[in-house]
C-alpha cells in the first residue's frame, strides 16, 4: 500500500498545470492581408518541430510570462508569417501561407512542482519533455485553425523554467528558426530592461520565396529556370532522389523474402525507435580529424567537424544495425543553399533554403574503407550543389510526394552546429542549461548540435532501434 501511495505522489508531482492560454498577435499589424507563395521546400514538412529550452532561474512570476508575451508581440511584427495560417491554394491545390491580423500564435503559461534536477541528464530525451510543449498535431482538415507557432513557458518548483517552442517547418528552416528565437529572446530582454547586457545583430527577415518558387523569379515574374534555358534540366540528375528510389526498390524486393536483410526473422512490424544523444567531446572530434589527415594523400588534408563526424556516424550506424554487406546504404545530409544560388539568397531569408546531398555504397564497403575515404565522398557530394542542381531539385518536388517508408539503410544528418541554441538568453542572465529537440517526423534523422561547455564538441541526437543502442554506442563512442 505504501508503495502505491509513493507512486501516486510521484505522479502528482509530475503533473503540469496550465494556468493561462492566449493568442498573441504582431504589435504592428499588417496594413492588409498578405498572401505568401511557399516553395516546394517549404511544403515538404508542415508539421511543428519542437525545442525545449531549460533555464536555472526565472524572473518574478508576472515578469516571466508578461515579458515573453510582449517580446513575442514585438518579434512577430517583423516575423509575421509565424502568426499566419497555411491554406490550400484554390488555383493549384498546393500549400501556401495567408498572413493576416486575426490568427496569431499560441502562448501558454504552466507550472509544475518538480525540480529540473529531477529530470536527470537533460541531453537525453525524456517523455516528460512532451508536457513542456503545446501539442498541436498537423491535420489537413483544419489548416485554418492550426497555429504555425506555439510556445509554452513552464515554471518549475526549483525556481527554474523552460520555454517549449513548436514551429511549422513550412515557415522557417533551422537557420531562420534560430534567428527568430534569438530575436524573440532579445526583444524579451528589452522588455525586462536587460537589453544592454545582451549582444544582438538585428536584421529584417526576408520572407518572399522569390526564385525558390518554381515558375517564378524575383517577386513573381514568370521565368524559366536557368538550367532549363540551356537545355540541361533533364540532364541534371537529383542524386538524392535517385538514391532514395533505389533504396525503396531494394526494400520492396526484400519484402518477398522470408528472412529480412538483417538476417533476423521479420516480425511484420517496425522496431521501436529510441531517441538518444551521444556526446563526442572536442578531444574525440580532434582525434577523428587526426585519423583522417594522417592517412590522407589528397582532398582530406583538412576536414570540418561535420564531415568527419558524419562519416564516423555512417560507419558506426551501418555496423550497429548489422546490415548485410551486399546491401546498398546511403548517407544524406542537408546543405544550406543561401550561398549556393546565383545570385545568392540574402542571409536573412526566412524560408526553407536547404537541399539534400547524397552518398551511396554497399554496407560492406562503408564498414571496411578508411574514414578518410568516406570524408572525401562527403566532400565530393557537397560539390554537386549549384544553381542547376537546386533548380532541378525544386522541379523534382513538383511530383506527388509520398510518405517515406522506414529505411534502416538510410542515414540522414541535419547539421545544427552553426545554431548555438543553448546561448539563447531570454532575460540577460545566462544561456540555457540545455536545449532539447523532441522527436522529428523521420525518426532516424541525426541532429548535430554544439555541446554546451565544450567548444568543438558535438552532441548527436538520433533515433535508433532499441536493440542496436549498445552496439552503436560501442562503435560510435568506444571507437572514437
Amino acid at each position: 500500500m505504501a508503495n502505491q501511495e509513493q507512486t501516486k505522489t510521484n505522479y502528482d508531482n509530475q503533473k503540469v498545470l496550465i494556468t493561462r492560454t492566449m493568442a498573441v498577435h504582431p504589435r504592428s499589424p499588417l496594413p492588409q492581408q498578405k498572401f505568401l507563395h511557399l516553395s516546394n521546400l517549404d511544403r515538404k514538412c508542415p508539421q511543428l518541430m519542437y525545442l525545449v529550452f531549460f533555464y536555472r532561474s526565472s524572473p518574478p512570476h508576472n515578469m516571466l510570462f508578461n515579458s515573453l508575451k510582449q517580446g513575442l508581440e514585438d518579434t512577430l511584427s517583423a516575423w509575421f508569417p509565424a502568426a499566419g495560417r497555411l491554406i490550400i491554394n484554390p488555383d493549384n491545390g498546393k500549400l501556401d501561407l495567408l498572413c493576416d491580423n486575426n490568427s496569431g500564435v499560441l502562448l501558454v503559461e504552466a507550472f509544475t512542482k518538480i525540480h529540473i534536477s529531477e529530470l536527470g541528464d537533460l541531453s537525453q530525451y525524456n517523455e516528460f519533455f512532451e508536457r513542456l510543449v503545446v501539442n498541436s498535431p498537423f491535420s489537413a482538415d483544419n489548416l485554418s485553425e492550426m497555429p504555425l507557432l506555439v510556445a509554452q513557458v513552464t515554471r518549475f518548483g526549483c525556481g527554474g523554467y523552460s520555454v517549449g517552442v513548436g514551429t511549422s517547418h513550412s515557415i522557417f528552416d533551422g537557420v531562420a528558426n534560430y534567428n527568430f528565437v534569438k530575436a524573440w529572446a532579445y526583444n524579451t530582454t528589452k522588455r525586462a530592461g536587460k537589453d544592454k547586457e545582451v549582444e544582438f545583430l538585428s536584421f529584417e527577415p526576408v520572407h518572399e520565396r522569390g526564385r525558390l518558387v518554381v515558375g517564378h523569379n524575383g517577386y513573381g515574374k514568370e521565368k524559366k529556370p536557368k538550367a532549363e534555358i540551356h537545355g540541361k534540366i533533364m540532364m541534371t540528375r537529383v542524386i538524392a532522389f535517385d538514391h532514395l528510389h533505389q533504396l525503396i526498390m531494394q526494400a520492396s524486393s526484400s519484402l518477398k523474402s522470408v528472412m529480412d536483410p538483417y538476417n533476423r526473422r521479420s516480425s511484420g512490424k517496425q522496431e521501436d525507435f529510441v531517441l538518444k544523444t551521444f556526446g563526442l567531446s572536442s578531444s574525440m572530434v580532434e582525434k577523428l580529424k587526426r585519423e583522417v589527415t594522417s592517412s590522407s594523400k589528397g582532398a582530406s588534408s583538412s576536414c570540418s567537424s561535420f564531415e568527419v563526424v558524419a562519416a564516423h556516424l555512417w560507419k558506426a550506424r551501418t555496423k550497429a544495425l548489422g546490415i548485410a554487406k551486399e546491401r546498398m546504404v546511403c548517407l544524406q545530409f542537408t546543405v544550406d543553399i543561401r550561398n549556393k544560388m546565383d545570385p545568392p539568397l540574402p542571409q536573412s531569408f526566412s524560408g526553407n533554403a536547404f537541399v539534400l546531398c547524397s552518398v551511396a555504397s554497399t554496407a560492406g564497403e562503408i564498414i571496411n574503407i578508411k574514414l578518410t575515404t568516406l570524408v572525401d565522398k562527403i566532400k565530393e557530394a557537397k560539390l554537386v550543389v549549384n544553381e542547376e542542381y537546386i533548380q532541378a531539385y525544386l522541379k523534382a518536388l513538383e511530383a506527388p510526394q509520398g510518405e517515406l517508408p522506414p529505411l534502416l539503410e538510410l542515414t540522414i544528418v541535419s547539421d545544427w552546429q552553426r545554431m548555438p541554441y543553448h546561448q539563447v538568453d531570454f532575460f540577460g542572465r545566462s544561456g540555457a542549461i540545455y536545449v532539447s529537440p523532441l522527436g522529428s517526423p523521420v525518426q532516424q534523422v541525426a541532429f548535430f548540435m554544439q555541446r554546451p561547455g565544450d567548444v568543438g564538441g558535438v552532441d548527436v541526437r538520433i533515433g535508433l532501434p532499441k536493440c542496436s543502442l549498445l552496439a552503436f554506442n560501442q562503435y560510435f563512442i568506444g571507437a572514437s
